[in-house]
């Protein structure tokens, strides 16, 4: 019986996908005429994702993403010893996963992503290489929903509009992609600057930076993405940044004038701007007085004396003449 959804997925397979038949033993690569006989198989090609899989770890998980007001996948791969199974949503137009890829679609596609994970309780912890394979007989197949998804489709029946629900977990997923190209981009716009360094030079430094990034995921990206971040990050940067641009960028961005406007913005900002008034000097009488500006304010009656100057009661000559008489009192403090 001609079996649609296996012939798509058969169809999307890459030319030389990963593969495993115990995945104990760690995987292998070879054609797709002999992975496809495997256990276990990489299902979205390295640079273009055509699926959205899930690992949901619980028994009867190939059939309560109804009960969980979920979309019905296109495929589900059951374990028959256990009822765990791998859900797969197929989609009508592949997300490019590849660095020279845009974005913006690429944090649409991972926000719908990781909003259907929390809808159907799946393993935040899974890979996304590689997948049971429906091919191979020691699993159990079923077919849902043969018609191909829109993302749009998929966050509208997720209520993706909901300011909660645009959440990118950047350990997960596509998550990991925006999160590591993010990181990398912030920390190169910087570090480019630090002795404008040679293409060759530059592009192992930013290389290894990511490589360094990527070692803090609890399931790290391939090595090709690694590579393939890292090289569209350098080439870009080593492009679009020199000591010349820069020198010209900060001329331009640093005049006198534009200065000053920022501090007039920044002002408003943060308040009314001052017009000067506030609180009357008083100078600084101690010095005429021959006292420690400590005695002066210490001293009851110099307090209430202040309080005089401020109100405007007494000359300062008058002032002057009264604390000199108060002169042996001040210096027994």
């Amino acid at each position: 019986m001609r079996n649609a959804a296996l012939e798509l997925f058969n169809d999307r397979l890459p030319h030389k996908p990963y593969f495993s038949d115990d995945l104990y033993f760690g995987v292998r690569i070879a054609g797709k005429e002999r992975a496809i006989l495997a256990k276990y198989i990489q299902f979205n090609q390295p640079h273009a994702m055509f699926w959205l899989g899930f690992d949901v770890d619980r028994i009867g998980a190939a059939i309560d993403w109804s009960d969980r007001n979920a979309p019905a996948p296109t495929l589900t791969i059951t374990n028959p010893e256990n009822g765990h199974a791998h859900l797969l949503y197929a989609l009508e137009r592949s997300i490019r996963t590849a660095p020279d890829g845009k974005m913006k679609p690429l944090r649409y596609a991972a926000a719908v992503e990781n909003a259907l994970r929390k809808k159907l309780g799946a393993d935040t912890g899974y890979s996304e290489l590689i997948f049971k394979n429906p091919n191979h007989s020691h699993w159990k197949i079923a077919v849902w929903k043969p018609e191909l998804y829109t993302l749009d489709w998929l966050a509208d029946s997720l209520d993706l509009n909901a300011t909660n629900d645009k959440e990118i977990v950047a350990d997960y997923g596509l998550g990991r992609n925006c999160t590591l190209f993010d990181k990398t981009r912030k920390w190169a716009y910087r570090a480019i600057r630090q002795g404008w360094p040679e293409y060759d030079q530059w592009l192992k430094a930013c290389y290894e930076r990511t490589y360094a990034y990527n070692l803090q995921f609890l399931t790290p990206l391939d090595e090709n993405e690694v590579a393939g971040i890292a090289k569209s990050i350098a080439k870009w940067t080593h492009k679009n940044f020199s000591e010349e641009s820069f020198s010209d960028f900060v001329l331009k961005t640093h005049t006198s004038e534009l200065q000053s406007k920022r501090g007039r913005i920044g002002g408003a900002i943060g308040g009314k701007i001052s017009k000067g008034g506030g609180r009357p000097s008083l100078g600084e009488p101690w010095i005429s007085l021959g006292i420690s500006r400590r005695k002066f304010f210490m001293t009851n009656e110099t307090s209430k004396w202040i309080c005089k100057i401020l109100s405007g009661m007494l000359e300062v000559n008058i002032i002057v003449a009264l604390f000199n008489k108060s002169d042996s009192r001040l210096t027994s403090l």
